[in-house]
């Protein structure tokens, strides 16, 4: 069987590499300026630099774009069991199923590296993967990677809580057989 027609013209067109010195340019560069009234094509990503990046003037941000809600948490912590929890288990540890079959483990969110780490470094690794971590940009859409950095909190924070962070009206509760 012949295919006629099929030629690579597109794929082999004259181009510039990345920064490559033109001499059709004067200026001698092939990385152009964008024209006037040019429309980025992820306009919100150039409008929100913390709910995108995690950062705020470049730094990583302890801040949430967002109110942090009940039903925020949830949905981080549905997310966080489909996502993180098969390496890093449902309390954070890093002891999930893929460590028990013999996967090397991550490192637990109880740490006091990561206790203090800012919640920007957490959406930034979700986003951008780190060390045997890969990325999940693609998979976990920026309001939920969000809600996860949250549950992820709130993980953290059920293992350091001192009585003094429970409100005067909850502790009785404390004091319950059920609530042991």
């Amino acid at each position: 069987m012949a295919l006629i027609g099929c030629r690579q013209d597109m794929h082999d067109a004259p181009r510039y590499e990345p920064l490559e010195a033109s001499s059709f340019f004067t200026d001698t560069s092939s990385a152009r300026t964008l024209v006037a009234n040019t429309v980025s094509r992820n306009p919100l990503a150039d409008s929100d630099e913390l709910l995108y990046t995690g950062k705020i003037n470049g730094q990583l941000a302890n801040q949430f774009p967002m109110a942090v809600t009940a039903a925020v948490l949830q949905r981080g912590q549905e997310r966080y069991n489909i996502f993180c929890s098969p390496c890093h288990g449902r309390t954070g540890e890093g002891n999930g199923i893929v460590v028990e079959r013999g996967m090397r483990k991550p490192p637990s969110f109880m740490e006091d590296r990561l206790r203090n780490a800012a919640a920007g470094y957490f959406f930034d690794v979700m986003t951008h993967g780190f060390g045997a971590m890969q990325d999940y940009a693609s998979q976990i859409s920026v309001e939920d990677r969000w809600a996860i950095v949250a549950y992820e909190r709130a993980l953290q924070f059920s293992q350091h809580a001192a009585i003094n962070d429970v409100p005067d009206d909850k502790r009785a509760d404390l004091d319950r057989p059920e609530a042991r």
